[in-house]
């Protein structure tokens, strides 16, 4: 009964507690959660409860915080990158601009051409 209830605390903290966290807070703390459960069992069932849950939290949060740390530094670099096609895409935009505006110049320019030679004689 100890040990549920002590799983189900931590699993509760760990799904509620992570709402404005990053992914490796985020990942620490639900890992430590996890690992503090599962050495609760198995402390409990070697006759070293606290022991257990200390162990397994500090494995868990260890793991966790790794796992979520590696999780963000991904999402950095996606956005990143993201950030480089959007730059990339409106100086394509850009350039799209200054070729139309130089075609309506020259065409400008061929139609004056055309009139002026064609009035001279």
């Amino acid at each position: 009964m100890f040990t549920r209830t002590v799983l189900i605390s931590l699993f509760s903290l760990s799904l509620f507690g992570c709402a404005d966290m990053n992914k490796t807070q985020g990942g620490a703390l639900t890992g430590g959660a996890l690992g503090a459960g599962l050495g609760a069992i198995v402390g409990h069932e070697t006759g070293n409860t606290g022991a257990g849950i200390a162990i397994g939290a500090a494995a868990g949060l260890l793991g966790g915080g790794l796992l979520g740390n590696e999780s963000d530094k991904q999402n950095q670099r996606a956005e990143s990158q993201d950030e480089r096609m959007r730059r990339q895409e409106e100086e394509i935009r850009r350039q799209q601009r200054e070729l139309d505006e130089l075609r309506r110049q020259q065409s400008g320019d061929s139609y004056n051409h055309d009139s002026n030679s064609g009035n001279r004689y």
